[in-house]
């Protein structure tokens, strides 16, 4: 029985080749493509569970295939890249991209970071489908947030950001569990990762003609929280951190 089914799209068929290999001998199914536009069109047609992204990729890069896709589906998005700066992988982060693998690459990492990715994908399917709060609804099966009923875009990290700490609100979590029950456990990357998506999540959420009886509480030494005031609620005046 197939654990799921994955994209692979790179132009360099070896690596199509590899990768291939490793994720059917894990019973996987695999599709391939050979360019961005061909990865975009399978995608629409055969809906694949994740897709790994090689960034240069002739007609359309993984960047604009990335982007293309983050417009219709939440689908899981590992980019492939041959460099290791910050800029790229934050660049795939805002575009909406899980994960990154920097090439040359281990295949047993790239199957590693799959089974993860599909776990936690997993995971959150059975989780509470609608979270409600004074003002804030988030529709967990249908992605979508609306505060004080005006809908909010937020990319596919941040709600998953959001989701994870609005389950347990007034639980404070660390920087490196939000990491691993967000990103995963295999990503790469630190506390700043987090940092940024909070603070544009909590700009997006902001309302600016009222106090919010929520809010995401920053707790100093430990990491983040979602809470409630019941002051706000009661009629008081504590506001956001």
């Amino acid at each position: 029985m197939s654990k799921g089914r994955v994209l692979i799209a790179d132009d360099d068929p070896n690596v199509l080749e590899l990768l291939s290999l490793y994720l059917e001998k894990d019973d996987y199914e695999v599709l391939t493509a050979p360019d961005g536009q061909e990865a975009l069109r399978i995608t629409r047609e055969q809906d694949p569970d994740l897709l790994i992204l090689d960034v240069m990729m002739p007609k359309l890069d993984g960047w604009e295939v990335c982007r293309a896709v983050r417009q219709e589906s939440f689908v899981p998005i590992i980019m492939l890249t041959a460099k290791g700066e910050d800029y790229d992988r934050i660049l795939g982060l805002e575009l909406g991209a899980d994960d990154y693998v920097v090439k040359p690459f281990n295949p047993v990492e790239v199957v590693a970071r799959v089974k993860a990715i599909l776990r936690r994908v997993k995971r959150q399917d059975n989780r509470a489908k609608v979270l409600e709060f004074p003002g804030l609804h988030i529709d967990v099966d249908r992605h979508e947030v609306t505060v004080e009923g005006r809908p909010v875009a937020l990319t596919p990290k941040e709600f998953d950001l959001l989701v994870f700490l609005a389950e347990r609100p007034g639980w404070a979590y660390t920087r490196e569990q939000i990491l691993s029950n967000v990103w995963g456990y295999d990503f790469v990357g630190d506390g700043r990762t987090v940092d940024a998506h909070i603070k544009r999540l909590r700009q997006k959420l902001a309302v600016i003609d009222k106090k919010q009886p929520w809010s995401i509480t920053t707790v100093w030494g430990v990491g983040y929280k979602f809470e409630e005031h019941r002051e706000e609620l009661e009629g008081g005046s504590e506001g956001q951190h």
